[in-house]
């Protein structure tokens, strides 16, 4: 039951679409700009770097600030199942953001409101992502790529921490555990088929340009 709820609490605090918002406020449909995405980086280029900033932070913190709550309530009470919950919660943020029901269901590709619950998971993880992610864009000038490095590499420390004993998760909730994981890292993958199709023919846009991605 806890799950269920977790799940549409996140939901709920998902559907807050801060680059739809903030398109509205400046006149625009930031859905019918750009990329057509309904986040940062198409924010970014449509809108400059302050509404990309506002837009990032936004995304992240309607995902960090709530797992940050869950994890304070269950780290007593349930510490064996906390990141669990969180888990829940953040996979409801990230359907709620990537799948708006007032928006037909469109809205940006979960990659901010992902790295909010990262930060709240675990630090050192967060840390190491942020350079990997770094790394890549700076190299590369492709965002997708960065993006999708991060929830990969997540979820290949996230096993490897957990074979190390490095992670609060009881021994009969690792199974689910990984698995919610892989369904986080699963829906980034999904939200950027297109974009891994345009990486493979070379054609995906990069950083600074004006193409469409």
């Amino acid at each position: 039951m806890i799950r269920i709820l977790l799940l549409i609490i996140g939901y709920g605090l998902g559907l807050l679409q801060t680059a739809w918002i903030y398109g509205k406020l400046n006149g625009i449909d930031i859905r019918k700009k750009g990329s057509g995405n309904s986040g940062a980086t198409n924010t970014l280029r449509v809108l400059g770097k302050k509404a990309a900033l506002v837009v990032f932070l936004g995304d992240l913190l309607k995902c960090m600030i709530p797992c940050l709550i869950v994890r304070a309530v269950f780290s007593r009470s349930n510490p064996d199942y906390m990141l669990v919950y969180m888990q829940y919660l953040a996979i409801g943020v990230i359907l709620g953001h990537n799948f708006p029901f007032y928006l037909n269901f469109k809205g940006g590709k979960g990659i901010s409101s992902t790295s909010g619950f990262i930060l709240a998971y675990d630090l050192r993880i967060s840390g190491i992502l942020l350079a990997v992610f770094i790394a890549a864009v700076a190299g590369t000038r492709y965002v997708s790529l960065g993006s999708l490095l991060v929830v990969s590499f997540n979820l290949i420390l996230t096993v490897i921490f957990l074979a190390f004993g490095l992670i609060p998760v009881r021994a009969g909730a690792i199974a689910e555990f990984v698995i919610l994981m892989i369904i986080i890292t699963g829906l980034a993958w999904y939200q950027h088929r297109a974009n891994v199709v345009r990486l493979i023919k070379g054609t995906e846009n990069k950083l600074g340009s004006q193409q469409k991605a």
